[in-house]
């Protein structure tokens, strides 16, 4: 892990809940349905740990450190975490699901590529008594815990940004409403957040769920967009991430505006963070990764164990199957170019030397990152 993921998980694991780590753990028992034993476990873990895709930098660059570190930390660095990311494909991360299960993982934690494709692998893990954490994205079937981050307060967020920057034109002015994959439940929660801001205030001139989250995807639809509306009738564009924020921002400077309308995002992507530094992306949102995955690791550790979660879960969610799943919701920031210092630089999540490269150095200057 380099040093600046080390300060950024040392600072949140800080100020995040310590745990017990006495208890029982969980066992297969013969027969047809595996059970929970009280044959006890210690620090000799194998956690499963299944990410969705490395389209958007977040997975590999801060989550998967972060809950590796955490995980080693909390059993000794005696615990083994077992790695698949399913590249954006549903079926391969059902196929890993079962080579997990396969291994005997004492625990999975699972962010899902598509949280209802998703299902009967998770019954299969529950049937081996394996418990399963859905991480950022609530999955379906019989998860044992989840937790993200308030997703509806990441769109209203979103929504209360853009306002702010179409100033005049909040009332009456058209936008382009570029909403995440349908097939992660986290975009409909964005999009319900942002409009209940944005409705009855704006326009929606055209809106898209964009497939697979892609950039290129989000590209395509934005310049079909300016084709059907005309580029000089697109007051402000929401965009659910930093990614497909890059993509937008591209077709509108293809297609020549003079001055470029506000766009959103949000994961805090270096890339969007660099954007907002230049003035072409308005806002994104920060999510503390390191709080999320810690909190990820300390849910599978105590399952993996056989201990509660009462000590880790504040609320309680259902999905489409289960009901009161123990959860962990962790708040986010509109990161404007006003707080970039109080946020990704203060946390250790970048460096101004890494923001403030040649091309952006002087508009760094401009706003005080020096």
């Amino acid at each position: 892990m380099n040093t600046r993921m080390r300060r950024a998980a040392v600072a949140v694991a800080a100020t995040t809940m310590a745990i017990s780590l006495a208890a029982c753990g969980s066992a297969k028992e013969s027969g047809d349905k595996a059970e929970k034993s009280s044959e006890k476990k210690g620090d000799d873990l194998k956690i499963g740990l299944l990410l969705p895709e490395n389209q958007t930098a977040r997975y590999e660059k801060f989550d998967r450190p972060i809950i590796e570190k955490k995980i080693s930390e909390l059993t000794g660095g005696k615990a083994e975490v077992v790695y698949a990311n399913a590249k954006q494909d549903a079926t391969t991360q059902s196929q890993q699901v079962d080579t997990m299960i396969t291994n005997k993982v004492d625990a999975l934690i699972l962010g899902a590529v598509d949280a209802k494709a998703i299902a009967n692998s998770v019954k299969k893990a529950k049937a081996e008594g394996i418990p399963v954490v859905a991480f950022d994205r609530l999955a379906e079937g019989p998860i044992d815990a989840y937790t993200s981050f308030d997703n509806e307060e990441v769109g209203r967020a979103q929504g209360t940004a853009l306002l702010e920057a179409l100033g005049d034109k909040a009332d009456g002015g058209t936008i382009v409403m570029m909403n995440g994959a349908i097939t992660d439940p986290n975009a409909a929660l964005f999009k319900k957040g942002a409009k209940s801001v944005l409705d009855g205030k704006v326009k929606y001139g055209k809106e898209y769920d964009t497939k697979e989250w892609k950039p290129e995807n989000a590209n395509a639809n934005m310049e079909a967009a300016i084709t059907a509306l005309g580029k000089d009738k697109i007051d402000g564009v929401y965009s659910a991430n930093d990614g497909m924020a890059g993509g937008i921002i591209t077709a509108l400077k293809a297609a020549g505006l003079p001055k470029l309308p506000p766009v959103t995002g949000q994961d805090a992507e270096l890339a969007g963070v660099q954007r907002i530094v230049t003035g072409e992306q308005f806002m994104s949102v920060y999510k503390s990764y390191p709080a999320e995955g810690v909190v990820a690791a300390e849910m599978a550790v105590a399952l993996a164990k056989g201990e509660t979660l009462d000590s880790i879960a504040t609320s309680k969610v259902d999905n489409a199957s289960q009901k009161g799943i123990p959860t962990v919701l962790v708040p986010v920031i509109s990161l404007t170019k006003d707080n970039i210092k109080d946020t990704v630089i203060k946390d250790g999540i970048y460096t101004i030397d890494e923001i403030c490269t040649g091309k952006y150095k002087a508009a760094c200057d401009k706003i005080g990152l020096k």
